[in-house]
């Protein structure tokens, strides 16, 4: 069951207006990809109207009505939404874009529409107002200097110490954020993470914080009228040090985590004023007890809530628009498996020669239920230092079991079977 914290695949959409479906406003609906799920799910109960950067595409089956302004331009923004307004009578908004926010806060505000405020998502994007938040409300987390300059960043160490993190203030995806041992490894790490930073458009700062030293998990939550319910615990895997990406994730409907991370996620949900909608919560276990990373106010990446629709049944999406029109979303378990994700990274950085996977395999192994290339042959991949996981990874799996030993015996399993090949640059 869910912890409290406290006590279709569409092919067309009928015309606009007939189906007599609430309908929502998506802002921004992300790739096909990794988000394509999101969307597919929240159109099998709303009529959904979008906005969006560019031309739909793969969004086309899934929608009602659409508009396309340049999301970052606020004027732009501004002026879309009322004009969808204008067209559709709106029940809610959402996103699940991490770079949109901010953005569609202020368009709910504009359109007086239910949302969690502008200053709460500026809040959850900014990782220094969060540090500043959680040590006020007395959630743990880790010490934390802001650092416009190398010299500050030295100071900083000098009072947090080694090893230390450095990442961007106000970025995701673990871009920028690399771990330090030693002062002579400040200065090229201080660069690494300036650049990752240079490319927010909120907050070009960077941090240096405390290195939690323990195994990193997320918690899943859906909060309603500020009671927040963790719904599943996402167990992560992350590639060699000194960096932070991400290559794998798995979430068991049972796992016995889940109660006591729950306690720390819901603090850290209520210190940052969220008050409805769904969050990916993460920490990291430092001696057995949670610390916080971050709030994302959103489903997570990576898949993570299609795995927690495999492993439980409880479909995020669908828990995200409900709360954004006001309705209570059904958080009742309906399977009691586990799922795992693993990313696909090659050996070293070069031109992705090769893709190859055992055909046979693939077509007799009911559990190995995605394998999704997201690179072609020819392209770049990058590992870091000079890449991150946009730049690196060649694809993803997707396998469901039992439990999480399953789910890990069969992700390996399957690796065997897949190979990614770079060849260097001449």
């Amino acid at each position: 069951m869910p912890h409290p914290v406290s006590p279709i695949n569409a092919t067309t959409r009928p015309p606009c207006g007939s189906s007599g479906s609430p309908r929502v406003l998506v802002v921004s609906a992300g790739d096909a990809i990794y988000r394509g799920y999101c969307l597919e799910q929240v159109a099998a109960a709303y009529d959904v109207v979008l906005l969006t950067g560019t031309e739909p595409s793969w969004e086309k089956p899934y929608i009602v009505d659409h508009a396309v302004a340049d999301l970052s331009d606020n004027t732009a923004l501004l002026a879309a939404g009322r004009e969808l307004a204008a067209r559709h009578t709106l029940a809610g908004i959402v996103t699940w874009d991490e770079w949109n926010l901010v953005p569609t806060a202020r368009l709910a505000r504009a359109l007086d529409l239910p949302a969690n405020s502008v200053e709460v998502m500026r809040g959850c994007r900014n990782k220094a107002t969060a540090r500043a938040l959680f040590a006020r409300h007395g959630v743990p987390s880790a010490a934390s200097m802001k650092a416009r300059t190398l010299l500050e960043a030295g100071l900083a160490t000098m009072s947090i110490g080694y090893p230390a993190v450095l990442k961007p203030a106000a970025f995701a995806g673990s871009i920028g954020v690399i771990r330090i041992d030693r002062p002579e490894e400040l200065a090229d790490a201080f660069e690494f993470a300036s650049a990752g930073a240079s490319q927010s458009r909120e907050d070009t700062g960077v941090l240096v914080e405390e290195y939690l030293d323990g195994p990193e998990v997320s918690v899943e939550c859906v909060t309603q009228h500020g009671v927040t319910t963790a719904v599943a615990v996402t167990r992560k895997s992350l590639g060699p040090a000194p960096y932070f990406d991400e290559t794998g994730h798995t979430v068991d409907a049972a796992d016995p985590l889940l109660t006591q991370v729950a306690p720390a996620a819901g603090a850290a949900v209520k210190a940052l004023g969220i008050t409805d909608g769904v969050q990916h919560v993460e920490m990291r276990l430092v001696d057995g007890r949670p610390r916080l990373i971050e709030v994302n106010a959103r489903i997570g990446g990576d898949m993570i809530g299609h795995l927690v629709r495999l492993a439980t049944g409880i479909d995020l999406p669908r828990a995200a628009a409900d709360l954004a029109c006001g309705e209570t979303p059904d958080l009742t378990p309906t399977r009691h498996g586990a799922a795992g994700i693993r990313m696909l990274y090659p050996a070293a950085s070069g031109t992705l020669a090769a893709r190859q996977v055992n055909q046979p395999f693939v077509a007799h192994t009911p559990w190995l239920r995605q394998l999704q290339w997201t690179r072609k042959l020819g392209e770049q991949l990058l590992l870091p230092p000079k890449g991150d996981l946009f730049t690196a990874r060649a694809g993803f799996y997707v396998v469901t079991g039992r439990n999480t030993a399953e789910v890990n015996e069969r992700l390996d399993t399957a690796a065997d079977e897949i190979t990614v090949t770079t060849q260097a640059g001449r």
